[in-house]
């Protein structure tokens, strides 16, 4: 979908082959774009009580404002606390095959939290539509215990962005992109998934806080309330087609030795498309925000 509306050792080499996704959608500066997006649309007293729940954390692998602490996922993963890097890796994405897509078989057929069992305890097979669900609901609840709702918010200030990531919502048999080796004029050779996750993204701005700004001002109100519209999986499915359409339907024919030449229009598309995405999952970031804290949950 196009933005018209706007030598590492084998051991490392086999640990790479045996994760489906081992980078982190958008890398830090798109999940702080995302969450200051979402700071601009939070209800006063939501932002506020954001801002205090946050505050209360004592955890050092981020700082603790709302731009920061959107990258603490990825922090906790890559530091592999208490196993979190098994425990947490799948969560972060859903794996909906582009020649068969099934949204069911993707999330594991959505499994259930046992009685008792805390979102942040909830099985390793699990997809990122599934616990952005299970995060929002404890944030709702008032009975959640506060340091499950830390840790709930913190949750859902990254996965919310890793959702409209169009390559952690889809799967072509190479990782999420990341077996396909593709170059750019101006950018170091990688892989497809990297492309998206970063590259594509810093050809937005020079760090985060000037993106946002700048995808703020092209939002419009119109745009804003249609993005609010449908449910979670809706915009995983969204952003698989993104993925279907764009991020893989545009490659150009890859080379004799299968590593792809991204065109000048493929990176113009990319650019649009990341631009939207991330504007989006801002906007949608401040919604389940919004709906979860405010002491008027809309249904």
């Amino acid at each position: 979908m196009r933005l018209r509306e706007w030598g590492a050792g084998i051991l490392v080499a086999l640990w790479l082959l045996a994760t489906p996704h081992s980078a982190a959608a958008w890398g830090d500066e798109g999940h702080k774009v995302i969450a200051l997006i979402a700071q601009a649309y939070l209800e006063p007293d939501v932002r506020k009580t954001v801002n205090a729940i946050l505050a209360a954390d004592t955890e050092t692998l981020t700082a603790h404002d709302i731009a920061s602490e959107a990258t603490w996922a990825d922090k906790l993963r890559e530091r592999n606390k208490a196993g979190a890097r098994e425990r947490t890796r799948q969560w972060h994405f859903v794996d909906i095959e582009i020649d068969a897509p099934d949204l069911d078989y993707a999330c594991f057929g959505h499994p259930q939290l046992s009685v008792g069992v805390p979102a942040s305890r909830g099985p390793a097979d699990d997809c990122v539509v599934d616990k952005i669900e299970e995060f929002a609901a404890e944030l709702r609840n008032p009975s959640t215990k506060p340091e499950e709702r830390l840790v709930a918010l913190k949750f859902l200030l990254h996965l919310v962005g890793d959702l409209h990531q169009p390559l952690h919502a889809s799967d072509a048999h190479d990782r999420g992109g990341n077996e396909k080796r593709v170059s750019a004029a101006g950018s170091k050779a990688g892989n497809l998934h990297r492309y998206w996750d970063t590259v594509f993204v810093s050809q937005l701005g020079p760090d985060a806080k000037t993106i946002a700004s700048e995808l703020l001002i092209h939002i419009s109100p119109s745009q804003a309330q249609i993005w609010m519209q449908g449910a979670v999986s809706g915009w995983a499915m969204e952003s698989f087609q993104v993925a279907k359409q764009d991020a893989y339907g545009l490659l150009p024919q890859p080379s004799k030795r299968h590593s792809y030449r991204l065109t000048a229009d493929y990176l113009a598309m990319a650019r649009q498309d990341v631009a939207i995405q991330l504007s989006r999952a801002g906007v949608r970031l401040a919604l389940i925000l919004n709906r979860s804290l405010s002491n008027h949950h809309p249904d």
